[in-house]
């Protein structure tokens, strides 16, 4: 009989019975649910299953009817792995428990990131827990830096006290080997047979105390069919400990000759790799300084008035709407609206731009920016986890969790590594066995233990999520955020650099230049009449024309029936009149005539500004010149992406001749001009056929483009809509940070090769090594203690090499693979 299950979970959008009704049909349908409750009360569904739970159906049939099943994502600190095989027994066990849609396990934060139906974090702490690792929820107030610190002191200790017990053996040992008259001089003292019982009892105390953790984790790990990093240690050093203590206490069960202890090895095996944690975990304890910085930023208390009383509060019991007052040099609290005074406040932290920024009444501050000499009272308008500098935070730790293309082949390697390493220590004591010189079992042993020690599957699960940790976490110092990890990867293979103009490309704050009027119609009245219509628009040109009417304090004129026409213009009635303002087309598609208009039009378009039209009752009535400033790094920014050797293009909706004398001033290659919103994606399509793109831009009508483009990169002064569209948001708003964007890409993805290169040229070189190779030719065998040295260190390599991440300067010259070469661009025509 099949064994029931049931999962429980929220739904979204449940409104009426209807719904109910809805979702439980929905839900009813999936194959082998046998029972579906839905409560509108609780808002909570309850299906029971025959058999596992179909957590995909669940998604599917309640996204279909536009009643999502509420997702939650739950973050787990996670102690006691050591290599990429730990990464995947934890992912896979978190993906086994009913309700989890995804689980991602970052081995360098020792984090898992489970996005789950579940709110409970209870299961997968348990499941976790099973597993062999301790696990608890990141959202409890522990403090990772210090976690970090402790379990790096007590690698430190264990290190220590490790290394204290081998010297001894180390000496008693090998001591003869460096100077044969040590050799003598044990034999003439003590004994052989005593040196060797002292070796026993010193390696012995190795085994069980610092490195017990070994085998504690090893042999289960083994004995369950999942063996790992500490399953090789385990092996290798039980393998040369235990033969040691044959040759000691039982040589008879030996061939003749055998005989020999291996003590040395078994702990030196042990303090080396303890010696190269260590060196790892102080080393991974510094790729998430970006993060610690930033929460770093975060003050402690502010001075809130309420009720008329100023208090110092704990940052984490201020409410929106509160008043907070902030003193000269004092962190700003959270994010608010600056109600009184006046000051500087730095924003770098922020947007990595140096420069203070003034702040008087009506200015937006952000919390954990700077306050400079003056004093502000603001508003808050956001705490918690709706601050900008925790979405700042939060994107940055998603982008360091994430798992890029490339990571994919390393899973499925280290998947059967450690089993085929296992294999190969089998078959090198059976070749020795077989073919090997006297003593052939002793040579047999050294040559096994050495293939089990050298082997090293840290460095290859550390390679990747190391290199991204730092590269993220450095990029959000520059004031570069990755919200999607895998633009890192994308980012190297863009060729082509599509950018909107206005806000992009140019200030966004235009100002009307030039105001020309047909027979019949009066300057001041025409301006007011579009100064009254354009009070209804938010578009930047819209407030070019109205802060023109407002410096001649011209009447707001009554306006009524007012239409807004995307990518076209504006419709509305005024003193019974009906007025068009917009771009030629909007008057060639109203059927007004402009001829008399247009060689004004031509002649601003052509000194880079952009002309509008407007027609009273389908006359026309007057030409508008509009100028918007380019942004002063705009044309370095350009220079910069042409030095990357990348292509530029311009998408924009103005007039073509305008956007042809922007491209003319800033050296683009490429002008895709009078194209509505909807015609940018087309547009990025065309250009995509090139290769890969990325597309720039800052406003609400760039979202569907940042979407369609290979890699979205959004301007951070501009819309939250925008930003959420992209992968890559450039908090300072300017364009200088995209090179320093693909700058890091390209560095970061340079070191996740170096060290895969390193990881798995180092396996397929040494492990031949380790099991014989040169014997033949030289006589010499790598003895374990070598090999445990070599195994330890290549981790340290990988994490110390993507350390160096943190030292890319926002000029560092970039290498580009031969795929970053010019695309060759067709022309496109204007849409």
């Amino acid at each position: 009989m099949t064994a029931l299950s049931t999962l429980t979970f929220q739904i979204d959008d449940l409104t009426c019975a209807s719904c109910v009704g809805r979702a439980e049909s929905a839900l009813a349908e999936i194959p082998a649910v046998s029972l579906a409750r839905v409560n509108l009360a609780s808002q909570t569904a309850t299906v029971q299953f025959e058999g596992a739970p179909d957590t995909t159906g669940i998604l599917e049939v309640l996204a279909h009817i536009g009643k999502p099943a509420r997702q939650h994502h739950v973050v787990l600190n996670i102690d006691g792995m050591s290599c990429a095989s730990c990464v995947g027994r934890v992912e896979a066990a978190l993906q086994a428990v009913p309700g989890v849609i995804e689980a991602n396990v970052n081995l360098p934060a020792e984090r898992a990131t489970v996005v789950t139906l579940l709110p409970d974090a209870a299961p997968l702490i348990k499941v976790v827990a099973t597993a062999g690792y301790s696990a608890y929820s990141a959202e409890q107030p522990a403090d990772p830096a210090q976690s970090k610190s402790v379990e790096t002191t007590q690698l430190a200790q264990m290190t220590v006290v490790a290394a204290a017990l081998t010297l001894p053996v180390f000496i008693l040992e090998m001591g003869g080997h460096l100077v044969p008259a040590f050799h003598t001089l044990i034999h003439q003292t003590i004994g052989m047979q005593a040196s060797w019982g002292i070796q026993f009892i010193l390696t012995t105390l190795v085994l069980i105390w610092p490195g017990r953790q070994f085998f504690l984790k090893g042999y289960p790990a083994l004995i369950h069919g999942t063996p790992d990093m500490n399953s090789l240690v385990a092996l290798g050093a039980s393998a040369a400990y235990g033969f040691s203590v044959i040759s000691l206490f039982a040589p008879r069960l030996l061939p003749q000759g055998a005989q020999a202890v291996y003590f040395e090895a078994a702990a030196v095996i042990v303090t080396l790799i303890l010696l190269g944690r260590f060196l790892e975990a102080r080393a991974k304890g510094r790729t998430g300084a970006a993060i610690r910085k930033l929460v770093g930023l975060r003050p402690k208390t502010a001075l809130v008035e309420r009720n008329g009383h100023k208090e110092d509060i704990p940052v984490d019991q201020i409410s929106v709407g509160d008043l907070i007052h902030t003193r000269p040099g004092e962190k700003i609290a959270v994010d608010g609206t600056v109600m009184s005074g006046q000051s500087w406040v730095n924003e770098s932290m922020i947007s990595g731009e140096p420069l203070a920024v003034e702040k008087t009444e009506g200015a937006q501050v952000t919390g954990g920016t700077v306050n400079g000499t003056g004093a502000l009272v603001f508003q808050a308008t956001a705490i918690g986890n709706e601050t900008v500098l925790a979405r700042i935070i939060a994107m940055v730790e998603q982008a360091q969790g994430a798992k890029l293309p490339i990571q994919d082949l390393v899973n499925k390697i280290t998947a059967w590594f450690v089993p085929v390493v296992l294999g190969l220590a089998a078959m090198t004591t059976v070749v020795w066995l077989i073919f090997g010189p006297a003593p052939a079992l002793s040579h047999a042993l050294v040559a096994a233990v050495a293939v089990l020690i050298i082997a090293c599957p840290c460095a290859m699960g550390l390679a990747t999520p190391t290199s991204i940790m730092v590269g993220t976490g450095r990029a959000a110092e520059l004031g570069i955020l990755f919200r999607k990890g895998d633009a890192l990867q994308g980012l190297q293979d863009v060729n082509v650099v599509a950018l909107d103009k206005t806000g992009t490309l140019t200030e966004g704050q235009p100002e009307l230049t030039d105001l020309v009027t047909t027979d019949g119609f009066d300057e001041a009245n025409v301006l007011a009449i579009a100064a009254a219509i354009e009070a209804k628009s938010e578009h930047p040109i819209a407030q070019a024309i109205l802060r023109a009417a407002e410096r001649r304090n011209l009447p707001m004129e009554d306006i009524t029936d007012f239409t807004a026409l995307p990518g076209y213009g504006i419709r509305a009635r005024v003193r019974d009149q009906t007025v068009l303002i917009g771009a030629d087309r909007l008057m060639h598609q109203s059927g007004v005539n402009i001829d008399t208009l247009q060689t004004v039009g031509a002649k601003v378009a052509h000194s880079g500004k952009t002309p509008l039209y407007m027609a009273i009752d389908g006359k026309p009535a007057a030409a508008f010149a509009v100028a918007d400033p380019v942004k002063p790094s705009a044309k370095a920014a350009i220079s910069a992406l042409h030095e990357l050797e990348l292509k530029i293009a311009m998408i924009t909706g103005d007039n073509t001749a305008t956007a042809q004398a922007v491209a003319r001033e800033l050296g683009i290659d490429h002008v895709v001009a009078e194209v509505l919103p909807e015609g940018k994606v087309n547009a990025i399509r065309d250009l995509q056929k090139t290769g890969k793109l990325a597309f720039i831009g800052d406003g609400i009508n760039d979202a569907p483009a940042l979407a369609s483009a290979d890699v979205g990169i959004a301007i951070g002064s501009g819309t939250d809509v925008a930003i959420e569209a992209a992968d890559v948001v450039l908090m300072s708003g300017d364009l200088g940070g995209v090179s320093n964007a693909f700058t890091l890409s390209h560095a970061t993805m340079r070191n996740i090769r170096q060290n895969l290169f390193w990881a798995f040229g180092y396996n397929i070189l040494l492990i031949p090594i380790a099991a014989g190779l040169l014997y033949p030719a030289t006589g010499l065998l790598l003895s374990p203690a070598l090999a445990a040295g070599a195994m330890a260190l290549s981790s340290v390599f990988v994490v110390t090499n993507a350390l160096r991440l943190r030292r890319v300067s926002q000029t560092a010259p970039v290498a580009l693979p031969q795929h970053g070469k010019q695309a060759k661009l067709q022309a496109t025509p204007a849409l």
